[in-house]
């Protein structure tokens, strides 16, 4: 990973409710335990609203991220908020850099941590996606409370 600058878990610049949604892997990843958007990135509540846990870290421990810029996990992994694993870079490079359609199958693990294997993975008859059996109930349920009438 490119470091960006000497970070260190626990840096007291961030307050400790952020610290208490942070878990620390053996990869050197920070995973966000706290909320996430579908898309696996962390949501953190600040006082000016939520905000992307990732790039909330960044511009508290690095610095202001660069206007234009995106943030380019070069850990490849949208829940890990350590600033070392993050790049600035311009939205072309971001695309460059991505795998596109081929980021489903390398993938091991849903957004939520969950495991793609064994009697957890679901296969979509309608098309090639990989779902995880444990999220895919969770929606069904919260889908069913709000539409009571329908199920």
């Amino acid at each position: 990973m490119a470091t960006t600058t000497l970070v260190k878990f626990g840096d007291t610049r961030l307050p400790p409710r952020f610290w208490e949604k942070v878990a620390i892997h053996p990869n050197g990843c920070w995973m966000w335990q706290g909320a996430k958007h579908g898309k696996g990135y962390g949501h953190f509540q600040t006082r000016y609203g939520v905000r992307k846990a990732h790039k909330w870290a960044y511009e508290h421990l690095v610095g202001a991220f660069p206007v234009g810029l995106q943030s380019d996990h070069l850990c490849r992994n949208r829940a890990c908020v350590n600033p070392e694993h993050i790049e600035p870079v311009t939205p072309e490079e971001n695309s460059r850099r991505g795998l596109g359609g081929l980021n489903s199958l390398v993938k091991t693990h849903c957004p939520q941590g969950h495991s793609y294997s064994g009697v957890n993975l679901y296969r979509r008859p309608d098309r090639k996606a990989r779902e995880c059996r444990v999220c895919r109930a969770d929606g069904f349920r919260r889908w069913r409370a709000k539409n009571p009438r329908v199920a």
